[in-house]
């Protein structure tokens, strides 16, 4: 080996070189061939343009697209490359010819560029050279190796330059004719495919004529060759070049605006329906025109389709393009307080725990917990409401007493769960007012929960399946976690309850024309600042949030009077929707007491049997059935010791807690009180107090407020006694203070301090509570 390379030193140094050179050609391209930077693209689920951003360099330069439509393919080779099929990289012959050209006319002429040259020229742009051609030359006959025709041309129509800052056939395609590439027309096509040629001396706004003659000199290329026929050839000389730019598509801007942050100079595919998109913009700005006679400057939607779970159209606030104040903020992903958007999911979660039954009787009367002090919309109360129709009438107080029930640490996990992460705080920061808007969410987390309820009653809490060619706008599959907060069960009972809302004291139904079955809940926040309304069916599943954005409240900022009016107008949009069909082999018959809504105890007269899940049977059997034993005439209670037992008269009376019946009896005059008892048994009385107290509740701090002439106000004391015509007298703490008949309130102002408030009535009956006063 020594030996031959002192014999042929030569050899080796040319078979280096040649290696080198090798090596060089092979590694001449960089990794990716453009290094530039691209336009953020968004498309629907069909390829219908949503939007697009320009690239961070200012220009209208799409991402690459592979598809190529055959008119511009076959405009481009013949006016471009005829042998672009048939050469590597360089055609030697219009290399000759080109250099006879230049030669004779004693300056460059002709180019002799294939299109695979100009590929590598628009990705090096470097100055143009006979050095530089002839690097051109070699990365040329390069790129040629290792891609293909269709992978060059889609090179060079991607980055060719069209005039001005548009860049690549797609951004040409839509900012000069306002549609894809795939629908050029002939004339269109042979524009796109002569533009490139001299961008800077001939566009569309300037030298037209020269870009005209151009064009057509291309036509009749085409057609002397015959791609066109005759009929087609003249319809194309005939077509006018376009005046101006097209503006592109402005559907779903937030969504454009997110992904340009989130993933800029990407193409995104989202499985938006670009044709609901518009119509659902068209139904927001509709109704945006009327709410803003109000100053309600800002509306915000999303529909989802529960069986493909995927976002069908997406409106994050309305009047994106006139730049007003609040208008770019997307309200879709923003945290708002929630009002009563969160109550089915508390009544879903307490019927899958068997805390609780569709009809039993929660508490509907006034509290004051911790300084809040909730009242219901109306500020009517029923002493007791079944809990479905507790739910159907959004009534606030049976929401608070069965969140205290469930427990607001338990109920705030069960919402992180489910997908609320905009809970940031622990429970004691909320307490009771998480049910009634303490806490703030979003539209998306708050539709998505809805759609999630959804789905536990379509799949059955199977797990859905779901498609790769969409990159935005799919919600992801059930964890197993989450599918574990909602039963098919309790997710079926919860949207039967939610089809029966209705508050005919805000608005008269008749009104809305969409008489189809939905499921669907309101919500109003504290102030009248926001207004929610999401509506639920089998097929979809749509939110809608009315407010400012500017979080400035209005009168009559309503769910019930403004979100619920567009949702219901967005569910005509959708056509035919079905209703839930109730889970199989799910649910268990019992028997209910069917005043009560209890599990039926021993005492119950009125009995039905009705569907419950497993978990019901766990429920406190009906507490409020006993048994009283009255005189004769029935006109008083008795006991065996004081009275002949061959004349008692033994009944099932339906007795509510005094203060739940103070309410009650005002709400339903068939209720009847317990008789008084009889005075011969009056030394014989079972202890039970028959009075409640009203306000304050029990362990309370009691702030008074400071009047308008600068004075202290007075503490309002009042009780619910079962007799109304009993007499009750009022004491604070060794003072007297009166007495009350048929009407329990006592004003009085006490010092600062603590306090025991005691009542005694005319039977002997005594009741304290003990209160912690604070003065302004």
């Amino acid at each position: 080996m020594i030996d031959f390379v002192r014999k042929h030193p030569g050899g080796i140094i040319i078979c280096c070189l040649g290696l080198t050179l090798l090596l060089m050609f092979w590694f001449c391209l960089p990794g990716p061939l453009f290094q530039t930077d691209y336009s953020t693209t968004v498309y629907d689920r069909n390829g219908q343009l949503l939007g697009a951003r320009v690239s961070k360099e200012g220009q209208w330069r799409f991402p690459p697209s592979t598809k190529l439509p055959d008119k511009y393919i076959t405009c481009l080779i013949i006016y471009e490359d005829r042998y672009f099929y048939r050469h590597i990289g360089v055609n030697p012959v219009s290399v000759l010819r080109a250099l006879k050209q230049n030669l004779e006319a004693g300056k460059i002429v002709s180019g002799a560029s294939t299109i695979t040259m100009q590929t590598i020229r628009m990705a090096r742009n470097k100055k143009r050279n006979l050095f530089q051609k002839s690097i051109e030359v070699i990365m040329a006959a390069r790129l040629e190796l290792t891609r293909s025709k269709h992978a060059i041309l889609s090179l060079y129509a991607s980055h060719a330059p069209f005039g001005s800052n548009v860049m690549g056939i797609d951004a040409a395609s839509w900012r000069y004719f306002g549609h894809s590439p795939a629908d050029l027309s002939w004339a269109q096509a042979a524009l796109l495919a002569v533009l490139p040629n001299a961008p800077s001396a001939m566009h569309i706004k300037k030298n037209r004529p020269a870009l005209l003659q151009k064009r057509n000199k291309l036509l009749t290329k085409l057609y002397q060759s015959g791609k066109l026929d005759e009929v087609t050839w003249q319809l194309a000389l005939d077509e006018p070049l376009p005046d101006e730019p097209f503006p592109l598509p402005q559907l779903a801007p937030h969504v454009v605006s997110n992904l340009q942050i989130e993933r800029p100079g990407q193409k995104h595919i989202t499985t938006i329906d670009a044709a609901l998109q518009i119509k659902t913009e068209h139904v927001l700005n509709r109704w945006h025109s009327e709410f803003s006679q109000n100053k309600i400057q800002h509306l915000a939607a999303v529909v989802f389709d529960v069986e493909k779970s995927e976002v069908a159209a997406y409106c994050g606030n309305v009047n994106f393009e006139t730049r007003q104040v609040g208008c770019q903020v997307d309200i879709v992903q923003a945290p708002r307080s929630s009002g009563s958007i969160l109550k089915p999911f508390l009544y879903q979660q307490m019927l899958q725990e068997g805390e609780l039954l569709p009809k039993t009787l929660v508490p509907d009367f006034p509290i004051i917990a911790k300084g809040f002090q909730p009242q219901n919309y109306n500020l009517k109360y029923d002493g007791a409401v079944p809990a479905s129709l507790a739910l159907s009438r959004s009534l606030n107080l049976p929401s608070v007493n069965m969140l205290k029930q469930y427990g607001v640490p338990k109920f705030l996990e069960d919402l992180r769960t489910i997908g609320f992460s905009t809970f940031k705080f622990p429970a004691d920061h909320y307490g009771l007012t998480l049910i009634l808007g303490g806490g703030e969410v979003s539209l998306w987390e708050t539709s998505a929960a809805y759609l999630r309820m959804a789905q536990s009653v379509v799949f059955n809490n199977r797990k859905q399946r779901r498609k790769d060619r969409f990159d935005w706008g799919q919600i992801p599959v059930f964890t197993e976690k989450e599918a574990g907060q909602f039963s098919a069960g309790a997710s079926w009972q919860t949207l039967d309850a939610l089809i029966h809302v209705n508050r005919p004291e805000e608005i008269d139904w008749k009104s809305i024309p969409s008489m189809r079955k939905i499921a669907w809940k309101t919500g109003t926040s504290y102030g009248f600042r926001d207004a929610w309304a999401v509506g639920v069916t089998p097929e979809y599943v749509v939110g809608v949030w009315t407010g400012n954005a500017s979080g400035e409240g209005r009168a009559g900022l309503t769910g019930t009077s403004t979100s619920a009016l567009v949702m219901f107008d967005i569910f005509n949009l959708l056509g035919h929707t079905s209703w839930f069909e109730m889970p199989a082999d799910v649910f268990e018959t019992a028997e209910i007491c069917k005043v009560s809504g209890h599990l039926a105890g021993r005492h119950c007269d009125e009995i039905e049997k009705l569907a419950v899940l497993p978990a019901g049977f766990k429920t406190e059997a009906c507490p409020y059935h006993t048994i009283v034993y009255l005189c004769e005439d029935e006109r008083h209670r008795v006991f065996a010791n004081c009275y002949p037992a061959d004349k008692m008269v033994r009944k099932h009376w339906f007795v509510l807690p005094p203060v739940q019946e103070w309410y009650y009896k005002k709400r339903h005059p068939n209720y009847k009180t317990l008789p008084p008892l009889s005075q011969s048994c009056a030394g014989n009385q079972v202890p039970v107090n028959p009075m409640e107290f009203i306000y304050p509740n029990a362990h309370n701090t009691v702030h008074l407020s400071k009047q308008l002439d600068g004075s202290v106000g007075a503490l309002a004391l009042e009780l619910a006694h079962r007799q109304s015509n009993a007499v009750v007298y009022w004491h604070l703490n060794d003072t007297y203070l009166g007495s009350t008949q048929y009407f329990h309130q006592m004003s009085v102002i006490p010092k600062e301090g603590s306090h025991l408030i005691t009542v005694v009535d005319e039977c002997g009956n005594v009741l304290s509570r003990g209160i912690k006063v604070k003065l302004p």
